[in-house]
């Protein structure tokens, strides 16, 4: 049953909990996605059936959360992150970081790496704001970007996204792949060979950018950036049970 939790910083996130033991496994969707995807929905089930503690939430401005999604950006959704962990967690955690759920994750473990015990990046997206968006846009997008304050880009999962000047800037502050980025836990990337989102030199650079004592990264044939059929779900539940913790 959705629940809400109000934020130190005023916002109201929609969350779903299951109890069970730890370490507890935490859900973090994509850019413009919300708790109820399947990925998440089948992540619930799993551990429902293996008793094991599970959370799913939604960004300010995703979802059932509070806010308008066009007036967010990353370091926001990072805060409702990190507020809904401190709050509704005990311990470290496994974070499944989907798509821009890798990113909030990386910036999750950079800043606390101790509430973290395992990482799993779904078609991770670390920087997309700079790496994908800006560095794609045409001189007269970027034109708008400055002189309008936001620039629409066609989606393949509906309506167009509506980058704001905020979010491209916003995104510069949070960048992960600028610096080293330690992560002293088992880290497992699971990237698919027909994502035309996140593509294969990303998952490669972020594997190869990421200090870990135990990381790997396995590519899927054919799997595309939702990564939700039946068999990629599977992998995904399978990873967790792997690392035996």
């Amino acid at each position: 049953m959705t629940e809400y939790l109000d934020t130190p910083l005023g916002r109201r996130i929609a969350y779903d909990l299951t109890p069970g033991t730890g370490p507890g496994v935490v859900f973090l969707g994509g850019f413009k996605s919300d708790k109820e995807g399947s990925k998440a929905l089948y992540l619930e089930d799993w551990a429902k059936a293996s008793g094991r503690a599970f959370l799913r939430f939604d960004y300010s401005g995703h979802g059932q959360s509070s806010g308008v999604f066009e007036e967010g950006a990353i370091g926001d959704w990072a805060e409702d992150a990190e507020a809904a962990i401190h709050a509704l967690t005990n311990g470290p955690q496994v974070l499944v970081g989907s798509s821009m759920g890798g990113w909030i994750s990386a910036l999750i473990a950079r800043k606390k790496p101790d509430n973290v015990a395992a990482f799993i990046g779904i078609a991770a997206a670390p920087d997309f704001t700079e790496d994908g968006f800006w560095a794609d846009f045409s001189g007269s997008e970027r034109a708008q970007l400055r002189d309008v304050g936001y620039v629409d880009v066609p989606s393949d999962y509906g309506e167009p996204y509506r980058i704001t000047q905020r979010l491209i800037e916003d995104g510069r502050d949070h960048l992960v792949m600028r610096t080293p980025l330690e992560m002293p836990f088992p880290v497992r990337l699971l990237q698919g060979t027909a994502d035309t989102a996140v593509t294969r030199d990303t998952a490669l650079a972020f594997f190869d950018h990421i200090e870990s004592p135990d990381s790997r990264l396995s590519f899927v044939a054919g799997a595309d950036h939702r990564f939700s059929d039946a068999a990629c779900l599977k992998l995904i539940t399978d990873t967790i049970e792997a690392l035996e913790l």
